[in-house]
Formats: structure tokens, sequence, C-alpha cells
């Protein structure tokens, strides 16, 4: 195995992560349902909860469950274990007898009925699709200390990702830009595709040396965008289609990343424009470093996590069990 890849600097820790999850298992549920109470008031007055809730949770009409699952057997559910652990931190304090429907993994579609899910299109019609925070050992990593200022760093565009013979959008950008004097891009995986585009990987702190960072959508959103917003880098890509618990739709295009076309075709004209005007670069992660803030704190976190699975059940008519 590559050193690079081994390199846990900013990343979080899994062998801490899966411990502290199976000792959770251990403790009896009826020691978090008595704290629901406590824990749904603890917080109330803090300004903008109700606000994420509403937008994780768009549910307005009250409406009745195809085949739902208990609370009780959400162990059953098909998927990845991390999924299970993000849901049962939160799921664990209220009724086990509570039921919803859930899908794990990377989600683009709206589901017919209300639905938690960790990814959801980013339009006006995704009600149904209930965002949670759903695979943060992967997702919700933030940089906590750099050795470079925006300014000391390269005036030049990084990525460093799989590529996928599926990813048609990350094909085209790769054929467009490889070997481009203004980018060091390329793929860590192995397929069939173009051998040349295989590169060494790239530790966290070495994309970092890098003015511009490519966050280009995989198979939902760009598994890379928060960290990046969290740095003194800039994050480069064209307009989100996909969002998660980060609200990638809220984001603004030059207020909180360098937006390009969707075809790409404008990348050398953008980076060469905040490469000219840096107190604009330097605005922009400024504001994309506000914007991470929110997600930082555990607690105001937990708390809009319980109220936002509190009204799916009571927009189900499960209030009678809550």
């Amino acid at each position: 195995m590559e050193l690079k890849r081994v390199s846990y600097k900013h990343k979080n820790n899994k062998p801490t992560y899966y411990l502290i999850n199976y000792v959770k298992q251990c403790i009896p549920g009826m020691y978090y349902q008595k704290k629901i109470k406590q824990k749904i008031n603890s917080k109330k007055h803090l300004s903008g909860i109700q606000k994420r809730v509403d937008y994780y949770n768009k549910l307005s009409n009250t409406t009745t469950l195809k085949d739902p699952i208990p609370l009780s057997d959400i162990k059953t559910i098909p998927g990845s274990k991390v999924y299970f652990f993000d849901l049962y931190q939160y799921s664990r304090y209220f009724n086990q007898k509570l039921k919803g429907v859930f899908l794990f993994g990377d989600i683009v579609h709206v589901p017919g009925q209300p639905t938690f899910v960790k990814s959801r299109p980013i339009n006006d019609n995704n009600e149904n699709a209930v965002l949670l925070k759903w695979n943060e050992l992967r997702h919700f990593m933030f940089i906590k200390k750099e050795q470079k200022t925006y300014l000391e760093k390269k005036d030049m565009l990084v990525s460093r990702g799989k590529v996928h013979k599926t990813q048609g959008h990350r094909i085209k950008f790769i054929e467009k830009y490889f070997n481009h004097p203004m980018c060091n891009i390329g793929r860590v995986n192995t397929n069939e595709l173009n051998p040349l585009w295989k590169v060494a990987r790239l530790t966290i702190d070495q994309q970092l040396d890098y003015k511009f960072i490519l966050c280009l959508e995989g198979n939902d959103v760009a598994s890379n965008l928060k960290w990046v917003m969290s740095s003194q880098s800039i994050a480069v890509m064209p307009e989100p289609k996909f969002e998660t618990w980060f609200m990638e739709g809220l984001l603004v295009a030059d207020v909180h990343y360098i937006k390009i076309k969707d075809d790409y075709s404008d990348l050398e004209q953008r980076l060469t424009y905040f490469i000219e005007n840096q107190d604009k670069a330097l605005h922009i992660i400024k504001n994309a470093n506000a914007y991470v803030q929110q997600f930082k704190d555990k607690k105001t976190e937990a708390l809009i996590s319980l109220l936002t699975l509190k009204k799916y059940f009571e927009k189900t008519d499960q209030s009678q069990l809550l």
C-alpha cells in the first residue's frame, strides 16, 4: 500500500470511530430515551437551528408511510456499517417502535415517499429526500492547521481522485486538462482508462500546496469539498447538482467557490482571473471558512439531527409514539 494512502493527518480516526460506536450499542436504549426532551430543549434559543432542520427535512404535509422499518430493526438495512452507526447515534433517543424508510449509499434520485438519505438532487421538488449526516467519517473532515497561506501557494489547480469509466464528467475533465501547464491532475485508481492518467497519490497537505483544488462530483457530491472549503485553498467546480448535510445547494458561485462551466471550457480564464485578483480570491476563502464553521459544533449538530428525525416522525403520522 502506498505511504500516501495511509497518511491520516486531517482525516477522522477510523479505529476510534468504530470503538466508540460499538461501545454505544452496549448501553441500554432506555438510558438515551429518557434524555430526549432534555436534548431537544437544550439549545432551542440558538438562531439558525430550525432553519437548518427545515432545509434537511422539507416535509410540509402529514403522510402515511408504505412498508416502513421500525427503528428496532435498522441493523437489517443493507449497506455500509458506518451508515448504521451514524443513524443509530441519534435514533437510539427515540421510541424504537417509530418507523421510517431508509436508503443508505449515494442517492441521486428523489424517493416516492418520505425517506432518509445521505444525498439528494438539488431542486425544488426534493422534499421526500430527508437528509441526515451519514458517512460522516469520510465526508466531514476539516483542515486543522496549514503550513502555507494562500499567497504562498502554487498558481495551479490540483486534483487527485478516482475516475471510473461510468463517470463521463470526470473523464471529460481529465481528457481536457491532463498535462495542462496550469493543472496537476490525474486519477489514482487502476482500470481500463488511459494508463497515462494514472499518477501518484498526494496527501492532503501536498494538495494544500496549490491555490486551487478541483472538487468534481463523483457518484453524488464531491467528497473533498468540505476540507477544501475549510482550508486556505479554493474549491473549483461547476455548480453542484447534488447535496448532503453540507447543504451544497446553498453555496454561492464565486462567493464560496470558483464556478466553472459544466463543459469546463472556461477553466484557464477563471484561474487566471483569480490569480490576478488576489483580493477576490481571499474573499472567497474567508466566506468558505465562515460557511464551514456552522458544522463544527458537535452539540449543535446533534440537536439538529434529533430535530430532523423528530419532524420526520411527526410528518409521517407517528406523533403518538413520540
